[in-house]
């Protein structure tokens, strides 16, 4: 994807808070190198209607001034925080954006519709956005593009039109934790059995793609993929598949986002025996099981690098140096191990 940078000055100042949904857990993840912002924040409570929490930051260069706001699927895991770290970067270099985290704390289409047109309420010129679903929010989008806003999507999109999309190959990371786990039960002396998979909800599209390469890596073994369990915000969901799964001498767990590693983590770990474990994502508690072998191997994302260059060619697009439109670029993964720790 064609790349070009903008320098001017910086400055940005305070953090407020607000928000637009109810409590969740999604999919969260941490770089190798977490990105410590350069901005001084001062925290405040939200307002007594709003439910959730967000980041405002303001800089106080001259020149053209753009608000850009960032919609994630809620406002309460590590790994959104991530790209807003990456956001609060690139706005501290382009030194012209008035910027605003904000997001439901649930995945639900209609909550994160609420955001969309709260930051098109609100003046915004560009919306970085992790979409809840591929059409879910696409009526809201549309009226966000008519407004005149730049769409970007970070780490999950919506079928709707875009300037650009960052965010993981899905469908490629997911073949390579199937290739992860293969690799690992032939070393094992295990070539063949029963595999449980455990997704978030039918309709999150980034853990769909990952189940799909998953499942394609697996095509052509001795090995069954059993159908599906979607976690829906409740572990226990997963728990109970673990160990119907253990009790049917599953031969391992895949896990398509931090939530179901963990959960299948715990699961495996209180049930006191051993099992295969690939997953994604790299929270303190996932690379905490990783570290003690209960979790075999996770994939590490690159959220950061989502926000910074997401905000990046936003910027860009409005400036009118950035002119190409529905582009994608893969952020990667990484395979994380006990070994690789």
């Amino acid at each position: 994807m064609r790349r070009k940078t903008t320098l001017l000055c910086s400055a940005l100042i305070s953090i407020t808070l607000c928000g637009c949904g109810t409590n969740t857990t999604p999919e969260i993840i941490m770089p190798d190198h977490p990105m410590t912002s350069s901005v001084t924040t001062e925290q405040t409570s939200a307002a007594p209607a709003q439910a959730a929490d967000s980041t405002e930051t303001q800089s106080t260069a001259s020149g053209s001034q753009y608000t850009v706001y960032l919609i994630t699927m809620d406002l309460t895991d590590s790994y959104w925080k991530s790209i807003d770290d990456g956001c609060l970067s690139a706005v501290n270099e382009l030194g012209n954006v008035t910027y605003k985290w904000i997001g439901p704390d649930a995945h639900d289409d209609a909550l994160q519709s609420a955001c969309i047109d709260e930051a098109v309420t609100n003046g915004a010129n560009a919306i970085l956005i992790a979409a809840n679903s591929a059409d879910g929010v696409n009526a809201s989008l549309q009226k966000a593009s008519d407004a005149g806003c730049k769409i970007v999507y970070v780490d999950s999109a919506a079928s709707y039109d875009c300037v650009t999309a960052l965010s993981t190959d899905n469908i490629a990371a997911g073949i390579t934790a199937g290739q992860t786990m293969i690799d690992a039960l032939n070393a094992a002396g295990i070539t063949g059995g029963t595999i449980g998979v455990m997704g978030v909800t039918a309709d999150t599209a980034s853990c769909v793609a990952r189940e799909t390469g998953f499942r394609q890596a697996f095509e052509g073994t001795d090995f069954t993929l059993a159908d599906t369990v979607f976690m829906q915000d409740n572990a226990d969901n997963v728990t109970n598949a673990v160990q119907d799964g253990l009790a049917q001498n599953y031969v391992g767990f895949f896990g398509t986002n931090e939530g179901t590693t963990v959960a299948l983590g715990n699961a495996v770990k209180d049930a006191g025996t051993e099992s295969m474990i690939v997953g994604f994502d790299t929270s303190d508690a996932v690379l905490s099981l990783v570290s003690e072998g209960v979790i075999y191997a996770t994939m590490q994302q690159n959220p950061s690098v989502m926000g910074h260059d997401g905000m990046t060619i936003a910027i860009q697009a409005l400036e009118g140096t950035y002119t190409d439109t529905n582009t994608t670029t893969d952020t990667g993964v990484t395979v994380i191990t006990q070994d690789a720790m």
